[in-house]
């Protein structure tokens, strides 16, 4: 896709929301979660898989389930595992079949990983990605009564991944039964063959499974729906090929005046589509429903329904702290909510692999674009740190050992899954593939230079680099195989060495990993080239490279949210950089970067002993020795800004200082409300931030994101501080809080975003950080009242009621 513009056409894409069963992922059959009633050992043997094996010792537990983020951290164990272990667990489940449909199957939306599955004693199949949804035929090996399905985890190569993966059935399973004849695996799918303001002409795609020769009349038929449940579009096809075997055939919907999605308005359609035979319903599929444009300049950057804009994205991958890798869909909705609201982003890539399926459904129905992304490795491993970030010897464990065998399925079985979202925008073939002598080489290496480690110059005796231009050519064919309306790209770290392979002309988009010194450069050497930055820094600079130069699309952002692994020395749990801590609330850095990109105003203050640098992480705190000099520096997208004490102004206005972002003053503290006010040109007061001096703990202080919840293990958010006698949150505080809770509901995890908090995952304790932490209860399927009470020694309890209905 090398034309001067790049134009694509995005049709009709299936949006799925959390209450939507499996069959909408799965585009076929009726679906069930089959999460429950699971048995569990982390152990191996063999014959775990036999039908008779006795497991009546086993512990029991409910789907999903990540077992490494139950043990205790150790510092013997990898940094990169943010000290956690992995090791070889065996899951087994009996059920029996109480409906008469002709087939079942089991669908898995992710094990990490190298998993093993049987029924009844027989192998189904094995899949080593850990982050790659699959599904197997249980209909030649069910019986009746009793049937065992056991599944085999080997994550024994625990430091396989730069960041912390988790280990187990770690997402939601699904039993899905159907027909003979019923629609294939990810069968349906959609493309826009035009879309103007005043019609949309689409493509609807099927395909069409038959495990007996149908003798009947099949038909298939397919239906718009608008957001208000009117029907805007329909037709039907006959399917003409009977035999056993897939059948293919494509459907047009023409639909007047359509409704864009966007970012700000991501109205969603339904799509209805039916198999029949001699007019009686086999099958059935529904999905939400987007359509809208992209298009993509070598010039002019990209546009989202015609309208030129900027890219500002975050990169996130999957866990969420204590919860590990086992992430219930209200937390990921309140950290893509934070992510847009607080930080101004609207888009997000998923680094570095696919990730749950909710995730997509939830970009889609906030608005938000997604870069999806297959992997971060390929042929070879990357190092892997085990007792530090880039620091002593380095292990080699990866996924380099299954790649020629799978990553052609994987990729393409990524696109087929996640083609129907219209929050994806970019296909990714990899990350960072291409570092220099990690493990690539190249003579272009000696003299040059790049904003990352090199680990040396030219090494005749690496891989030579020109296979990463080869394996991007056949990446990049599997994703065009199944979809053209978006673009492919790839992150390249190396671009120096990248640009002597075929890498980038391989792919339709450039992606630059912490290479802005770059830009220029390369778009006057490479015209045609689309080029944006795929993983940068949160320093002004790296946006300036974005919001200065038309030519530079967007940017990603390392990293969204603080994640486990990939950590420093002990004590550290994660890398620590992201813009919204581990329970998705704003670190500084994140109100630094809501001042550059929030389009409504913001202010917010930090401070720190008096300094010569401005620094864009100062926390909210104002408790300091009296007369001590304090530098407050002020975060604002307002032209101007003063501050106050108690209602005094102690800092006068000040311009804005669009080198550094940030506006200061040094005043001696004196104990009050400190707020800064940002102003407009006349000095009106546009929006404002006020922080408190503390007296001592006092009392704790909670509050629930909500106090009705479903029973069905619906998961809700309650805030814990502690405050002082005037109820002002103590934030230098750092007591110790337990949580108690009666009723129908459980405690999944007490979050309190310090990194260098390294105590048990599990405990029902945990100090708070910053006189503050987060409580993650859910409820467990009963309905009823939970009380939940948090108390501490020589502080005021405080308790919370709930309602699972």
């Amino acid at each position: 896709m090398k034309n001067r513009l790049i134009t694509l056409l995005l049709g009709l894409f299936f949006v799925l929301a959390p209450v939507i069963p499996a069959a909408a992922q799965v585009s076929f059959g009726n679906a069930d979660k089959f999460n429950d009633g699971w048995l569990f050992t982390l152990s191996d043997d063999s014959l775990m898989s036999s039908t008779d094996y006795d497991d009546a010792r086993w512990r029991r537990l409910d789907l999903p389930h990540d077992w490494s983020v139950e043990h205790h951290l150790s510092p013997s164990l990898a940094s990169c595992t943010g000290y956690l272990p992995g090791g070889v667990g065996w899951y087994r489940k009996h059920f029996r079949i109480d409906d008469d449909a002709a087939r079942h199957y089991i669908y898995f939306e992710g094990v990490y990983n190298r998993s093993e599955v049987y029924l009844n004693g027989h192998l189904l199949g094995k899949r080593p990605n850990g982050y790659i949804s699959f599904m197997y035929d249980l209909t030649p090996y069910l019986k009746e009564g009793d049937n065992v399905l056991a599944v085999r985890v080997d994550h024994s190569r625990s430091a396989d991944s730069r960041w912390y993966t988790g280990s187990g059935i770690y997402r939601d399973v699904w039993m899905v039964s159907a027909p003979e004849v019923h629609f294939a695996q990810w069968g349906i799918g959609w493309h826009a063959v035009s879309l103007t303001d005043r019609r949309a002409v689409i493509a609807v795609d099927v395909e069409v499974e038959k495990h007996v020769e149908a003798t009947g009349r099949m038909e298939v038929r397919t239906a718009l729906f608008d957001a208000e449940g009117r029907c805007v579009a329909q037709t039907s096809g006959r399917v003409t090929d009977g035999k056993i075997g897939l059948s293919k055939q494509t459907l047009t919907l023409r639909v007047n005046r359509p409704n864009r999605w966007n970012l700000d308005t991501p109205y969603l359609y339904t799509l209805k589509t039916e198999l029949l035979s001699d007019g009686k319903r086999l099958d059935g599929s529904e999905t939400k429903v987007g359509l809208r444009t992209l298009e993509f300049d070598p010039d002019k950057g990209f546009a989202l329904n015609g309208r030129w804009m900027k890219v500002k994205g975050v990169c996130l991958h999957h866990d969420a702290g204590v919860l590990g890798a086992v992430v219930p869909p209200e937390v990921w909705e309140r950290r893509l909510l934070n992510i847009k609201q607080y930080l101004g982003a609207n888009a997000i890539r998923l680094s570095h692999n696919p990730q749950a399926p909710v995730v997509y459904d939830l970009c889609d129905r906030l608005g938000l674009l997604v870069m999806d992304e297959a992997s971060d490795e390929w042929e070879f491993p990357k190092r892997k740190w085990v007792k530090g970030w880039n620091k002593g010897e380095p292990v080699f464990q990866g996924s380099f050992d299954f790649f020629e065998e799978w990553i052609e399925r994987d990729v393409t079985d990524m696109v087929r899954r996640d083609r129907n979202h219209p929050s994806v925008f970019l296909w990714s073939i990899g990350n960072e593939v291409d570092y220099p002598n990690d493990p690539y080489s190249h003579p272009i290496l000696d003299g040059s230079t790049i904003n990352q480690p090199m680990f040396g110059g030219y090494k005749p005796d690496a891989p030579d680099a020109m296979r990463i231009g080869v394996i991007a050519q056949r990446l990049a064919a599997c994703v065009r195989a199944v979809d053209t309306s978006r673009p492919v790209t790839g992150a390249l770290a190396g671009v120096v060495m990248s640009n002597q392979t075929a890498y980038p002309e391989a792919v339709d988009v450039v992606g630059y990993n912490y290479t802005e010194n770059r830009y220029d450069e390369d778009h006057a050497t490479y015209p045609d080239r689309v080029i944006y930055g795929s993983e940068t820094g949160s320093g002004i600079d790296a946006w300036y490279a974005v919001k200065n130069k038309d030519f530079i699309f967007g940017q990603f952002i390392w990293t969204g949210t603080d994640y486990l692994g990939e950590a420093g020395a002990w004590p550290s749990r994660g890398l620590g950089t992201g813009l919204l801590d581990f329970s998705s609330l704003p670190k500084p850095r994140g109100h630094h970067r809501a001042s550059l990109w929030c389009e409504h105003p913001v202010t917010y203050i930090g401070t720190y002993p008096k300094a010569d640098y401005l620094s864009p992480d100062a926390w909210d705190i104002w408790n300091y020795e009296p007369g001590q000099m304090v530098r407050v520096v002020c975060y604002t997208n307002a032209p101007q800004a003063r501050l106050l004490l108690d209602g005094k102004e102690v800092g006068a206005l000040k311009p804005y200082d669009p080198q550094s972002g940030i506006i200061h003053w040094d005043i001696p503290y004196q104990a009050g409300e400190l707020r800064a006010e940002g102003c407009d040109e006349a000095g009106q007061v546009l929006s404002s931030y006020s922080i408190r001096s503390s007296g001592r703990p006092y009392a704790i202080r909670v509050s629930a994101d909500r106090t009705s919840l479903s029973a069905d293990r619906a998961t809700a958010h309650l805030t814990v501080e502690v405050v002082d006698e005037q109820g002002i949150v103590v934030k230098l505080a750092d007591n110790d809080i337990r949580c108690t809770i009666e009723g129908p509901a459980r405690l999944l995890g007490l979050e309190n975003s310090n990194n260098s908090d390294m105590s048990d995952y599990t405990a029902r304790h945990r100090r708070v950080f910053q006189g503050r932490l987060l409580a993650y209860v859910q409820t467990t399927g009963q309905k009823g009242d939970v009380r939940i009470r948090f108390t501490s020694p020589l502080l005021q309890g405080a308790e919370v009621l709930l309602r699972a209905e």
